[in-house]
């Protein structure tokens, strides 16, 4: 592909949070261009009386599903469940489709069903999708043409767990994880928040236990181990920070865990250890992340007990889901992986 060439994109479901956020970042793309949006409920009117961000940035309209032409890349940004009952419906209409959602994330059939209460609606599809977290999957996203982009609140956990379980950093106990998350990344749509801005505004346990989340960040870890997840919404749209507690052995410091994320993540373009010794800014903050494809990782010891906390921010709406999806075209593709995703958020916030 040469400089001036740009391959075409069309979204499914570019209404929501998800499908807007991924339109809003592929039209800074320097090797996307997008070409079609669908939506349903919003056929014929222009994107951006949905998404008022995109004044000026594209002159696009809604169409309806059953009116999608093909293009080189297909983005299905659908509730769960929808992508895989309507499979057959997008496949042919382009070589490589990114689903959005949670439908070809597990690749066993009974954790599926274990997990989400139902029998997957295409069971064959499961292990057939390449899992969307650059991080882990880099060598197999070069050449994946299905790519099932990993969950935000499972992102945070794996990219904080992951050099630690992988280097034996941790002790095999149970391991609690506490998500604050926006209302964004706990269920609501761009429609419901804009109906009910009071559900966005809340701080309420939403999910205390039996995270659907966990299955995803068992399958994608090393080794077996006990993991307790909780989420909590909290008074904001976007972002995420989880807090996690596990337990080092005997005679494991700090330096352990700093040597295990630097080994790990050092060449890492959108992973950054943050434990300052002094300032405000001592520990990850997704309200420094808005927009912005980074995942900020810190930690504190608690050398009597020999616990570790482990915080984890992100945007969920961008490292957390479209900005991931993009990161895994530019490694499908060829591109610099950092390409249409360098911005570096804003402060103050």
């Amino acid at each position: 592909m040469t400089g001036q060439e740009r391959l075409s994109v069309a979204i499914v479901g570019g209404s929501g949070y998800a499908g807007g956020e991924f339109l809003r970042l592929a039209l800074g793309h320097p090797h996307l261009k997008v070409t079609q949006v669908t939506s349903e409920r919003s056929a014929g009117q222009p994107v951006s009386l949905v998404h008022p961000n995109l004044r000026g940035r594209t002159t696009l309209k809604f169409r309806k599903a059953a009116e999608l032409e093909e293009a080189d890349i297909l983005v299905l940004a659908l509730p769960h469940g929808n992508a895989a009952k309507r499979l057959g419906e997008f496949e042919g209409k382009a070589r490589v489709i990114v689903d959005l959602s949670a439908d070809f994330r597990l690749r066993d059939p009974e954790v599926y069903r274990a997990t989400y209460g139902e029998e997957h609606p295409a069971p064959a599809e499961l292990g057939q999708w390449v899992y969307g977290n650059p991080e882990l999957r880099r060598d197999e996203l070069r050449s994946a043409t299905r790519i099932a982009c990993a969950g935000c609140f499972a992102t945070s956990i794996t990219l904080a767990l992951y050099p630690l379980l992988k280097l034996g950093v941790l002790l095999p106990r149970d391991i609690i994880a506490t998500g604050l998350i926006g209302s964004s990344a706990s269920g609501a749509s761009a429609s419901e928040a804009s109906h009910h801005p009071e559900r966005a505004g809340s701080l309420r346990v939403y999910k205390p236990v039996g995270h659907r989340h966990t299955a995803e960040v068992q399958q994608e870890l090393p080794g077996r181990f006990p993991l307790h997840l909780t989420a909590i919404s909290t008074p904001r749209v976007r972002g995420i920070l989880t807090t996690l507690q596990a337990w080092i052995p005997d005679g494991y410091s700090d330096r352990d865990v700093w040597s295990a994320y630097r080994e790990v993540y050092a060449a890492e373009p959108f992973i950054r250890i943050v434990k300052v010794a002094r300032g405000v800014h001592r520990y990850p903050d997704p309200m420094l992340l808005d927009g912005t494809n980074y995942c900020d990782l810190g930690f504190e010891m608690d050398m009597d007990s020999g616990r570790v906390v482990l915080m984890s921010a992100l945007d969920n709406l961008v490292k957390g889901t479209a900005g991931h999806a993009l990161q895994c075209l530019n490694l499908a593709h060829g591109w610099e992986e950092t390409a249409g995703l360098e911005f570096a958020g804003l402060h103050p916030a």
